[in-house]
């Protein structure tokens, strides 16, 4: 299929009106995974050592910084627990709030039932993007997995780990983003962390059955894995420059996040969200990766943008001067980030205005469906406030809307070329 409705506009010096805003490609949403999926596809050997759901009574609390809750709560309400090997995952309201008032979104436990179909169903998906202006959408994993699969890494049992993780991908290209969602849901591919050449060969494999993006780790070190300066992931790296898959990090895909001491509430936390980007940035371009594979593409979900002007400004100071090694780069730092390192932003209206410091080409758009800071059903309209806000044109803005994801992963690839 090409998509021949939406084609890339003329410079022009007025914002579009809403209705004539283009089509939305949404680089970050995310897809509550299938409750029977690896009890349906494991060998049977594995089930019993595998991802499964049981439904108990429950109550969840935040404190110190952290989540925790109780099984078996009399009190409780009725949960979707996910059970796997030593883990023990709780699904909760705030996992797929679209469409509940802000108001009444709580820290709850959940069952399925309590939240959208299209936040887990292909075709209530695709109509719930058809409310909100939203041609296209890439999907991060929303559960136990978390964003880049470290659900499976830290089990011990790595034989059903690698074999949940291939199921997972395989339905998340044959299935989720197959049948009437194809070139609608785009495929994103989670890989096992715990190995490189594993990992490596997982791209090939997932790139010859049509996924060229894969969620990777913000900081694998914080995961206890090798650093991005370590070298070990370099199998990793070739393997996606040679598919042509793109490297994206979403926020907390390190499995931390940033705050400033235990009892701090989390409006720190999320006030502070795109720290773990900043950082990872850094160790991108002073590693030398973003030098060593000149072709490769990396995307930070859910980071915003307005960090980056000072962050690129800071680096090639750092650069220039000479101070704290790993400065041996042949360029500028922020000569690896244009057109190559792109921020994804659903609500940054700084962002926007420093554009031209950030780059507009390096700027992608996300709903975030269907999460708490997600803008289903009104992410046109947000959109158009922020661009109308900014003073962008309409050239400016189908980049921002559309045109910058199309190159950033290579959508042609699923007839999306304008």
């Amino acid at each position: 299929m090409t998509v021949t409705d939406a084609t890339a506009p003329s410079a022009g010096s007025v914002t579009p009106a809403p209705e004539d805003m283009p089509k939305i490609i949404s680089v970050d949403d995310h897809i509550l995974e299938p409750r029977d999926l690896w009890q349906k596809e494991l060998p049977a050997a594995m089930r019993d050592r595998g991802p499964k759901v049981v439904r108990e009574k429950v109550k969840l609390h935040f404190s110190g910084g952290h989540y925790g809750f109780e099984r078996n709560a009399e009190d409780g309400r009725w949960c979707d627990l996910w059970v796997y090997d030593d883990l023990v995952y709780p699904t909760g309201l705030l996992h797929a709030s679209a469409g509940v008032p802000a108001n009444e979104v709580k820290n709850l436990p959940a069952v399925y039932e309590d939240f959208r179909p299209g936040t887990y169903e292909q075709a209530a998906r695709l109509a719930d993007m058809d409310a909100n202006h939203v041609e296209a959408a890439i999907n991060f994993p929303n559960t136990f997995p978390r964003f880049c699969g470290q659900g499976f890494a830290e089990r011990q049992d790595k034989e059903v780990a690698l074999a949940s993780i291939r199921i997972y991908n395989d339905w998340m290209i044959d299935e989720w983003c197959g049948g009437a969602g194809r070139n609608r849901l785009i495929p994103l591919t989670i890989i096992p962390l715990w190995d490189p050449e594993l990992a490596a060969a997982e791209v090939r494999r997932c790139a010859a059955k049509g996924s060229y993006a894969i969620s990777f780790s913000e900081n694998p070190s914080r995961l206890g894995f090798g650093s991005i300066h370590s070298g070990v992931w370099d199998p990793l790296f070739q393997a996606c420059q040679e598919t042509g898959t793109v490297v994206t990090m979403h926020i907390g895909s390190s499995s931390t996040m940033p705050s400033t001491s235990p009892d701090a509430p989390l409006a720190v936390s999320m006030s502070l969200s795109s720290h773990n980007a900043e950082g990872s940035l850094c160790d991108w371009v002073f590693s030398g990766a973003l030098a060593r594979y000149p072709d490769l593409t990396i995307v930070y979900a859910e980071s915003q943008v307005g960090w980056m002007p000072y962050l690129l400004e800071r680096m090639d100071l750092v650069w220039k001067t000479g101070v704290g090694g790993g400065t041996d780069l042949p360029n500028p730092p922020s000569s690896y980030v244009r057109g190559r390192v792109y921020g994804c932003l659903f609500d940054d209206q700084h962002g926007l205005l420093s554009r031209n410091e950030v780059g507009m080409d390096n700027i992608v758009f996300e709903t975030d469906y269907p999460h708490t800071d997600g803008t289903w059903p009104n992410s046109r309209a947000v959109a158009h406030r922020l661009c109308s806000n900014a003073g962008m044109n309409a050239e400016e803005v189908y980049k921002f809307l559309r045109g910058n994801a199309i190159r950033a992963f290579g959508l042609h690839r699923f007839g999306i070329t304008a």
